[in-house]
């Protein structure tokens, strides 16, 4: 099925459930551009997807509200395009599921693990959470005045918003190292930045996508700050899925920096009722445990 089944054009909302209106898109495309083999990835990492628009009734007519978290690995073959998957959770609406709205929160999230799984072939995880679950905001903390940037993000546009930028097309060139002190020799640190202005377009349609990325590098080679952000901005007038993005940047810190342990985790506004959040990172230890773990409702952005 082509991604541009349902994505970019009018469509009829489904009345019934429908798992046929699922679209998947082959990840290599992308790949091939940045120079990453499928087979043999530099990274590990899952994609995180919170559906906000899932409802169905009881057996007696009584609706049911809730939001699916869907994880997978980014190892899989194929993702799930969010318009397909926006009209599939909502071909539940009309549909009579379950006794209680405990019992069709089970029914929703064991329909959809095996519809997505079978999809993309790939395990795929989801869980329908009630909609009144409790949502604790990200937690970051801006570095402003502290001696040890180890345990903190350091928040690019706070300290280092450049006076000028006008390349809005991804462009690696931008990116240069950070000096050392004087005499100082090489020295192993972890770094973690946060920008608030990750912005790029949608792939089919062109529709803006707003995000937060979340980046931590440990090396003897560290970026020059204001650098780093004057890259992230460069995507602002790119036209790529989340997940490629976030796969771009990646590609781009590691081939550069050759750091020891990186990570980029980018957090994705709703649009279209869905958000999606791919994290990426260089070894198990540094996945984010409630992004990727399916059983909670992780924190959130001010955006999301």
């Amino acid at each position: 099925m082509s991604i541009d089944k349902v994505l970019g054009k009018i469509t009829e909302y489904p009345q019934t459930y429908d798992p046929s209106i699922l679209v998947r898109e082959l990840r290599q495309t992308n790949r091939d551009s940045v120079n990453l083999d499928g087979d043999n990835l530099p990274f590990i990492g899952f994609d995180t997807w919170n559906a906000y628009e899932v409802s169905a009734l009881t057996n007696t007519g009584v609706p049911v509200v809730g939001v699916c978290k869907i994880v997978y690995n980014c190892d899989s073959k194929y993702i799930v395009e969010s318009k397909s998957l926006k009209l599939y959770f909502n071909s539940f609406n009309m549909d009579r599921v379950g006794k209680d709205p405990r019992d069709v929160r089970h029914v929703i999230s064991k329909t959809a693990t095996i519809d997505l799984s079978k999809l993309l072939e790939t395990e795929v995880k989801v869980v329908m959470f009630p909609s009144y679950t409790a949502v604790a905001p990200v937690p970051v903390r801006v570095t402003t005045g502290q001696k040890d940037l180890d345990e903190f993000y350091l928040t690019l546009e706070e300290e280092f918003l450049p006076e000028k930028s006008d390349v809005y097309t991804e462009t690696p060139s931008l990116l240069t190292v950070a000096s050392r002190e004087p005499g100082a020799g090489a020295k192993t640190v972890t770094k973690k930045y946060h920008s608030a202005l990750l912005k790029s377009n949608c792939k089919v349609t062109s529709q803006p996508d707003w995000g937060d990325i979340y980046i931590s590098i440990t090396g003897e080679v560290q970026p020059e700050p204001s650098s780093l952000l004057k890259y992230i901005i460069s995507f602002r007038d790119e036209c790529h899925f989340h997940e490629e993005i976030c796969e771009t940047v990646y590609q781009r810190l590691n081939t550069i920096y050759q750091p020891s342990g990186l990570e980029v985790t980018c957090l994705y506004a709703r649009r279209g009722g869905i958000d999606i959040n791919p994290t990426r990172v260089s070894s198990a230890d540094l996945l984010p445990q409630d992004l990727i773990e399916v059983t909670k409702m992780h924190f959130k952005t001010i955006k999301q």
